[in-house]
């Protein structure tokens, strides 16, 4: 058994309305035909199904109309009703707009099919132009509402499409807004890193060693780097946060790092490692030629940056090596150093410092390598014979159109 939900209030007061519309007529005597086979109150009868149906023209749009189809039929047979008439026509509007997609196309299609059928009818019985007149009336109750509950029915699922695209395209720019600000996050944490780790370690590395060596001139050199480090790692720290509160045009934007500071990164990575037994070497390779773009010569020194600060941090005595070299679709940057457990302090990792390289490189669509490999079979790195050597390697392309040697 079909249990129909509640009538929404408007229909009710629809049905309402046309059934004691319809009721006054009958009482005034106001008909649309007369000399009917059921003269008198039986006019009622189609007038009351049809207002019954005006209550389910939204939940149940085809059995309404199908309802209200026989009731305009029956209240042929009797003196007629204009209420009758016009619910009808309600009722095909309704089952136009709230019925199925399908329904919402056949009907209109039904309602010309039926005005065409019931001309001709008309204009073969009567034999006169007053056939026409009737496909006239009949168009009027049939096609005219379903035209309108089409009319009205794209214009609403368009509103609703233009909605539905609003609320897509509001999506779209929080999730962009969401992976901007992951994407800036990230990057922020690269360039804290690869600023401030390079001191920091220094400054472990020495701290630990004036704590654990009683020596004055070792504890005194000790303290002169670790001031050092300090000084320039408090600078940077003040650059990145100048950078963060800086919201207008009005500062011209720091410069990025280039590869013409690597000989001072050297050196103070020469500095920094001389307790250590570290020795540093920069060769450069890259020769004449256009200069690279700036994202590439950035990432390439970060990499040499971040590769100088884990050698301070990990590596035991022994050389270590920075090799640039250009070709003509890429700049190559090679560091190597010593590999193993080594005698004397040394400071934390996290893992971050390799992470932030291979971003970087995966920014560029380059190609990043690093990890332990034998010191046998390789390029001149300076690794001693018979031990193991940390290798960075990183292939930055460069672009065709300005960088190219």
């Amino acid at each position: 058994m079909t249990v129909f939900p509640r009538p929404h209030r408007e229909d009710v007061l629809i049905a309402a309305a046309g059934l004691l519309g319809g009721v006054l007529l009958w009482a005034l005597g106001l008909h649309t035909q007369g000399g009917r086979l059921l003269p008198g109150p039986w006019v009622l009868l189609p007038l009351a199904a049809v207002s019954l149906t005006e209550l389910v023209r939204r939940s149940a749009p085809r059995t309404a109309l199908l309802v209200a189809t026989l009731a305009l039929v029956a209240d042929q047979f009797t003196v007629g009703s204009v209420a009758t008439i016009a619910m009808f026509t309600d009722i095909v509007y309704a089952a136009v707009l709230y019925g199925s997609p399908s329904a919402a196309r056949r009907i209109p299609w039904g309602t010309a099919l039926t005005t065409v059928v019931v001309t001709v009818a008309a204009l073969s019985w009567l034999r006169s132009p007053e056939g026409l007149l009737l496909g006239v009336v009949v168009a009027a109750i049939t096609i005219a509402p379903a035209t309108t509950g089409v009319l009205v029915r794209n214009h609403r699922d368009a509103a609703e499409a233009a909605r539905l695209r609003a609320e897509q395209t509001t999506l779209l720019a929080e999730m962009d807004r969401t992976q901007a600000v992951m994407a800036e996050r990230a990057r922020m944490a690269r360039e804290l890193h690869d600023m401030v780790a390079n001191h920091l370690s220094a400054i472990a590395i020495h701290s630990t060693a004036a704590l654990s060596l009683d020596d004055a001139r070792t504890s005194k050199d000790a303290l002169a780097v670790i001031r050092e480090n300090s000084v320039a790692g408090l600078a940077e720290m003040r650059r990145l946060i100048g950078l963060l509160r800086d919201t207008g045009d009005e500062r011209a934007p720091a410069p990025a790092p280039t590869l013409g500071a690597l000989d001072s990164l050297v050196e103070q990575a020469r500095t920094n490692g001389a307790s250590s037994g570290l020795t540093f070497t920069l060769e450069d390779r890259r020769g004449e030629g256009p200069a690279l773009p700036a994202p590439v010569e950035m990432a390439a020194y970060r990499i040499v940056q971040e590769s100088l600060t884990n050698a301070l941090k990990h590596a035991p005595r022994g050389p270590v090596t920075v090799l640039l070299e250009r070709t003509r679709r890429a700049l190559h940057v090679d560091v190597v150093s010593p590999y193993g457990d080594g005698p004397g302090p040394r400071a934390p990792g996290s893992g971050a410092g390799l992470v932030g390289m291979r971003e970087r490189v995966a920014l560029l669509d380059g190609e990043f390598e690093a990890g332990p490999v034998a010191a046998d079979g390789t390029d001149g790195a300076g690794a001693a014979n018979g031990m193991k050597i940390w290798r960075v390697r990183a292939e930055l392309p460069v672009d065709e159109g300005g960088g190219t040697a």
